[in-house]
C-alpha cells in the first residue's frame, strides 16, 4: 500500500468516524433555529458587557482627551453592575449555544474554502477568548486571583478580541442568521421547522449525501437513530431559567430590591462596619500605623501654594451632608450618608478651582495615587469626607479622611488621605 492509498484510507476513516459522532449527536434541540435565538441573546450580553467594561476601563485610565460626567451621581453604579449581571447571565447563554452547535464540531472536512476557514479560526478564537473572558471575570468578582497576570491588562484586551472575532463570525454566517432570524420565517406548511436542507449546515438531522460520501451515509443509515433526549423548548427553556436565576440570585448586591434573593454574590448590601461593605482593609494596605498617627494632616497643594489642614481643622470648616453610593468594579455597590468638606472648597483656598487634582494615598501600590477630573472637583457632591452614616470614619473606611465622589469606580474613591496636588 502506498502512501497515497493509506492517506485515501486514513481520510475515509475519519470521513466515517466524524460522521458517526454527527449522527449520535442529532437531536431536534441541535437546530440552526435553536442556535440563532441563543447566538442573538448572547450577542447583546457581550455587547453591554463591552461598552460598560470600556467606560468602566477608561473612568481608571483615561486618555489625554476624555472627559466623564459626574451626573446622575448613580451613573457608575447602573453601569458597573449592568457588566456584572450581564457577564454572569452570558455564562449559560454560551454553554447553551455551545451545546447547540457542538455537532458541527465533527463536519468533515473542517472546511473546504477560505470563508470556511475564516469562520472556523474565528469561532475557534471566540469560544476560547470568551470562555477565559467570562471565567475570569467571574472569579475577579470574589477577589480572587489565581494568576500572575494583569486581570484588568487581559480582561480588556480580550474584550476586543471577542468583539472583532464575533463580528467576523456574525458576517461569514450572516446567511444563516437571517435565515433563522424570525421564528415565522422558519415554520413550513406542516407547522414544523423547516430542516436546513444540505448535511454540511445542518445541527440537529443526521447527516445526509451530500454531507458525506455514498458509503459513509449507507452505513450511517443502518444505525439506529439517536433518540432525542431533550426537545428545542426544553433546552431554551434550561438556558432561560439559568440566565435568569443567575441575574436574580447575583444582582443583589447592587440592587438593593433584590438583595433578600442575593445567594451567590460575594458581596451582602449592609454587611460591613458602618453597614458598608469592605474591599481592602486598613491592615492589608498597612496604614494602620499612619492613619491614627495623631499628626497627621492633610496636604493641599497648587504650585507654590500650599496649605496643610489637621482632621480638627477640616472638621471646623463648613461641612457638607451627601447620599453617595460605592459602587466597586467586582459588581457590588451600597448608597451611604457621607459628611465632610466639599472638595472644590478646598480646591478654592489654594487657588485651584476647575483644575484636575491627583490625589494620593498613605497607602502603597494599586490605586494609592489616582486622578480627579476638574467636573468633580467642582461638582457639589464631590468631598473629603471626615464622618460615614453619622458616625467617625472607620479605619477600614479610610480614616482619617477619604475621597468620596459621584459616578465614580469605588477604587478610585481614595481611602487614607495623604495629600491633593493640582496638576
Amino acid at each position: 500500500m502506498d502512501a497515497r492509498e493509506r492517506t485515501a484510507g486514513l481520510e475515509r476513516g475519519l470521513e466515517r468516524t466524524f460522521a458517526l459522532a454527527r449522527s449520535s449527536l442529532a437531536s431536534g434541540a441541535r437546530h440552526p433555529r435553536t442556535a440563532v435565538v441563543l447566538g442573538r441573546l448572547l450577542g447583546a450580553g457581550f455587547l453591554l458587557c463591552f461598552v460598560t467594561g470600556l467606560y468602566s476601563h477608561y473612568l481608571q485610565d483615561p486618555l489625554p482627551w476624555m472627559g466623564f460626567p459626574s451626573r446622575p451621581e448613580w451613573l457608575y453604579r447602573v453601569s458597573q453592575g449592568v457588566h456584572i449581571t450581564a457577564g454572569i447571565a452570558c455564562i449559560p447563554l454560551l454553554l447553551g449555544k455551545l451545546y447547540t452547535v457542538f455537532p458541527l464540531l465533527f463536519r468533515w472536512p473542517p472546511a473546504r474554502t477560505l470563508a470556511g476557514v475564516l469562520e472556523r479560526a474565528s469561532i475557534a478564537l471566540f469560544v476560547a477568548s470568551s470562555l477565559v473572558q467570562l471565567a475570569i471575570g467571574l472569579v475577579n468578582t470574589f477577589q480572587w486571583y489565581p494568576w500572575t497576570f494583569s486581570f484588568r491588562a487581559v480582561h480588556f484586551a480580550l474584550s476586543w478580541v471577542i468583539v472583532a472575532s464575533l463580528a467576523i463570525h456574525i458576517g461569514v454566517k450572516l446567511p444563516v442568521i437571517a435565515r433563522w432570524w424570525r421564528r415565522r420565517d422558519s415554520i413550513g406548511p406542516d407547522g414544523e421547522l423547516r430542516p436546513v436542507g444540505s448535511g454540511e449546515g445542518e445541527l440537529g438531522a443526521r447527516p445526509r449525501a451530500g454531507g458525506v460520501t455514498g458509503g459513509v451515509q449507507r452505513w450511517i443509515e443502518k444505525a439506529p437513530p439517536a433518540p432525542d433526549a431533550v426537545s428545542r423548548r426544553t433546552v431554551l427553556g434550561a438556558v432561560g431559567v439559568a440566565a435568569g436565576a443567575a441575574v436574580v440570585l447575583t444582582a443583589g448586591q447592587s440592587l438593593p430590591l433584590l438583595a433578600p434573593l442575593n445567594v451567590f454574590a460575594p458581596r451582602q448590601q449592609r454587611l460591613g462596619p458602618q453597614a458598608l461593605p469592605v474591599n481592602k482593609t486598613a491592615r492589608a494596605a498597612g496604614v494602620i500605623g499612619k492613619a491614627t498617627d495623631a499628626g497627621w494632616t492633610l496636604t493641599v497643594r497648587a504650585g507654590d501654594r500650599s496649605r496643610t489642614f489637621s482632621r480638627a481643622e477640616l472638621l471646623a470648616m463648613p461641612q457638607t451632608s451627601v447620599t453617595l453610593p460605592i459602587a466597586c468594579v467586582e459588581g457590588w455597590s451600597v448608597s451611604a450618608d457621607w459628611r465632610g468638606v466639599a472638595f472644590r472648597d478646598l480646591a478654592a483656598l489654594v487657588g485651584a478651582s476647575g483644575r484636575d487634582f491627583t490625589v494620593r494615598s498613605l497607602q502603597h501600590g494599586a490605586y494609592a495615587v489616582t486622578m480627579l477630573q476638574a467636573d468633580f472637583v467642582d461638582d457639589p457632591l464631590t468631598l473629603v469626607a471626615l464622618q460615614l452614616n453619622g458616625a467617625p470614619l472607620d479605619l477600614d473606611h479610610g480614616y482619617p479622611a477619604r475621597l468620596i465622589a459621584p459616578a465614580r469606580p469605588g477604587v478610585l474613591q481614595t481611602k487614607w488621605l495623604a495629600s491633593l496636588e493640582a496638576r
